[in-house]
């Protein structure tokens, strides 16, 4: 299993190309060799690949436009196979606040499509799909992993929005063995009002990755990507490399 930078992180530092080329330049200095192309700015596909090419990057996975997903299937399977992205990710369930029965509906068209040209669709978690359920019980995990073939969806595990959503990491991810090439390791630390806090990875004390990540490496994993949405006022490059320091001794790299 290999670790990455999710850019979602340095979202900050990717409001323009000029700014994007430098963070990654910054991300492969640190020592990382993948990235998760998310919250950046607008890019052409052409420029990402020579982007990755100059920095000797890959990109494993995006969060890309669901509405393109949707909409221009062929034009975004295509511009994922110029930058050399097999898995084309969505990092939210659209309008989830009014139930999940339109998404089921509409998703599988594209996700059949994505599978068919060689790629997988990836559905990135949060909290509220441990939260809510339908009427037979089952929270909104449960149901996108009925419904959805292996072929047609994988999942994104989020370790941090699984446990803040109630649920057990270990058990989620023994649930999904499979279905789980790309995953986020992302950390949490409950201070001493209860308040949960997104680290860098190996800086919480509510996960145990000691555990975590033999669990991922059993079920499959093949690229894990850090992504700490908030740095709590550390410089989110800072914590990326602590985050990347720390998985160094558990073996990965």
């Amino acid at each position: 299993m290999k670790i990455g930078a999710q850019l979602y992180t340095l979202r900050d530092y990717c409001k323009t190309l000029e700014d994007f080329s430098e963070t990654l330049k910054k991300v492969a200095d640190i020592g990382y060799t993948t990235v998760q192309v998310s919250g950046t700015c607008a890019y052409e596909a052409d420029w990402l690949a020579e982007q990755l090419k100059n920095t000797g990057l890959t990109c494993g996975i995006t969060h890309f436009s669901y509405d393109r997903i949707l909409n221009d299937t062929e034009k975004t399977i295509a511009d994922h196979k110029t930058f050399g992205c097999k898995y084309i990710g969505v990092g939210s369930m659209p309008g989830w606040n009014k139930g999940i029965d339109k998404f089921l509906e509409e998703a599988v068209v594209p996700a059949q499509k994505i599978h068919d040209a060689g790629c997988q669709f990836m559905y990135h978690n949060h909290a509220f799909e441990y939260e809510n359920k339908i009427a037979d019980g089952r929270n909104f995990m449960q149901v996108l992993s009925d419904t959805f073939t292996a072929d047609q969806m994988g999942f994104t595990l989020d370790t941090y929005w699984v446990k803040y959503g109630g649920a057990d990491v270990i058990e989620e991810i023994a649930r999904l063995k499979g279905r789980l090439p790309v995953v986020h390791f992302k950390d949490m630390f409950v201070n001493e009002n209860g308040d949960r806090l997104m680290s860098w990875v190996g800086g919480g004390n509510a996960l145990d990755f000691e555990k975590i990540v033999p669990a991922f490496e059993e079920a499959g994993t093949e690229l894990a990507y850090i992504e700490q949405d908030n740095c709590n006022g550390e410089n989110p490059f800072d914590c990326l490399k602590k985050s990347y320091e720390y998985l160094k001794t558990l073996g990965l790299n």
